[in-house]
């Protein structure tokens, strides 16, 4: 139901504190904020929006005193259901007019940023500097937000090396669920530097990866480390999927490579149907620039061109590596090591056009939340340990090659990203893409010359409710090797595969920041 039902005392307190630009009840824009790339939750009764942190605390005290729910939202690049409200009578708050990056200091090498702050905006401000977070980004940064971030773990830029982005947070400032303003690490001494994390027991890591239900995140403060002078990149095919997945856990036992990823024969098509990333003229312009100088820029572009869509076969597995570091000699000898393990697992070396393309464009538009022909998209992942990588990929291609007849009536397909995440994290997302029709929030993100170019589909809801018991059944597949997850939100059963013991302090924690249930409720199955 779309019709607005908050109580009129709490919809003129919301405007007298926010104004008209921070309150709305407009049906288009509340389906809109609902949404996620996966599925449509229920339709909020309102969306609120503060530019400030002190609206943000006076909106939610007042949320709270009224006994009303608020689901915060970030860029809105979740697939997990995890800010989408699963019953009526709630409000969505949207952090985004939160954009001010509060404080660079280079001095103690941290940077404080609010919750809406883009990561690509975060990127362009430090860069200048050549400074950079040591976890500097999903793939998404264009929309994703630092908040959203934290709220949610994400993987790419820098977790080969340094993990994911909790652990580059430093501390936080968290309204609760009353209203209440409170900062973590040495951010909560009288003081107020937050240069240090651990100071006392780590309330910074009670908020990363909650999915918004401990409390809201108002803002970040993030180490620095200085942006590396030197990166290489190099990228092999192998003729099997076992050598490539055991090549992605010895490179990733190193430690040496910044960002290691890997797609299989099937997701590798995926990329192959897509415009040509080395046609596109702005594409070639950033890989030259990203180069340093004009004759090595121009030679890199080059490869790049002469490579076209032809640098990978549809029918092999690729990995695909980056090494930065600050002696050119130093990466020259870090890629010669991790070059050496890919040919020993039988990787044959190929173009690096890959990684080059991606380090040099690092947050495009998020034309990619749909297939190449208009198709559906939703990935759904899992990180086990090192050691058990290979093998989870192995269970998922059998539990794949179980449910083929019915994948193929509904016309649905899939493919996997693989990536690891420092030297004990192996990701890997089985992704998905069938004939669907659109969601508004495709038709808000992805870009309008893009969408014209796409096939449209009619309603399938068949073939979404196949979708969903798939995914369902890679969640459980990925629970029965302990897998942990990004974004839990409301797709994967983190309180029901807890021990005992732990779930318990989890909602015991959860009742003393959150006693009414009005922030986030049913994220984390709380």
């Amino acid at each position: 139901m779309d019709t607005a039902t908050i109580p009129a005392p709490l919809k003129d307190q919301l405007r007298q504190i926010l104004g008209e630009a921070g309150y709305s009840e407009d049906v288009a824009l509340r389906r809109l904020m609902s949404q996620d790339i996966w599925a449509a939750g229920v339709t909020a009764d309102f969306v609120i929006a503060p530019d400030t942190v002190d609206a943000l605390q006076a909106a939610v005290r007042a949320c709270h005193g009224a006994g009303v729910a608020l689901h915060p939202r970030g860029g809105g690049m979740s697939y997990t259901s995890s800010f989408t409200p699963d019953r009526a009578g709630t409000g969505i708050l949207d952090l985004s007019r939160l954009n001010r990056i509060v404080e660079i200091n280079a001095a103690s090498m941290y940077v404080t940023a609010e919750a809406g702050v883009t990561w690509k905006q975060l990127y362009d401000a430090l860069k200048p500097l050549g400074l950079r977070t040591p976890f500097w980004g999903p793939l998404s940064g264009l929309s994703s937000t630092v908040g959203g971030g934290v709220s949610q773990n994400n993987a790419f830029f820098g977790a080969g090396t340094y993990g994911t982005t909790g652990d580059s947070v430093m501390g936080l400032t968290i309204i609760l669920a009353d209203g209440t303003r409170v900062r973590t690490g040495t951010g909560a001494t009288r003081v107020g530097k937050p240069f240090w994390r651990s100071y006392g027991p780590d309330l910074t890591g009670l908020f990363c990866g909650d999915s918004g239900a401990m409390g809201i995140k108002a803002e970040v403060s993030f180490r620095l480390v200085p942006w590396p002078e030197h990166e290489d990149w190099a990228s092999f095919e192998f003729s099997s999927r076992d050598g490539c997945a055991e090549a992605m856990a010895a490179v990733a036992r190193e430690n040496i490579a910044c960002e290691v990823f890997g797609f299989d024969p099937a997701l590798t098509r995926v990329r192959l149907k897509r415009a040509s990333l080395a046609a596109d003229t702005k594409t070639l312009a950033n890989v030259m620039k990203a180069q340093g100088s004009l004759l090595k820029g121009l030679q890199e572009g080059a490869k790049v061109a002469l490579a076209g869509r032809n640098f990978m076969e549809a029918e092999s597995w690729s990995l695909h590596v980056i090494v930065e570091g600050r002696s050119k000699a130093g990466v020259a000898e870090d890629m010669k090591r991790l070059k050496t393990i890919c040919e020993r697992h039988g990787g044959k070396e190929t173009e690096n056009s890959i990684p080059k393309i991606i380090r040099a464009n690092p947050f495009t538009a998020p034309n990619t939340i749909l297939g190449p022909e208009g198709e559906r998209w939703v990935p759904v992942h899992g990180i086990v340990a090192m050691e058990d990588g290979p093998k989870m990929w192995a269970a998922l291609d059998a539990y794949f090659a179980s449910i083929t007849d019915e994948m193929a009536r509904h016309r649905i397909e899939h493919g996997y990203l693989v990536t690891t995440l420092s030297t004990t994290g192996y990701l890997i997302e089985p992704v998905f893409l069938w004939p669907e029709e659109l969601l508004e929030i495709h038709e808000e993100f992805v870009e309008p010359a893009h969408l014209k170019k796409l096939k449209r589909h009619a309603s399938n809801p068949e073939a979404t409710e196949a979708v969903k018991r798939a995914r369902r059944g890679v969640i459980d597949l990925f629970d029965s090797f302990g897998a942990a997850h990004f974004q839990i939100g409301r797709s994967y059963p983190y309180a029901d595969i807890l021990d005992t013991a732990s779930l318990d302090l989890l909602k015991s924690i959860k009742a003393l920041l959150d006693p009414n249930a009005t922030i986030n409720p049913g994220a984390l199955g709380l």
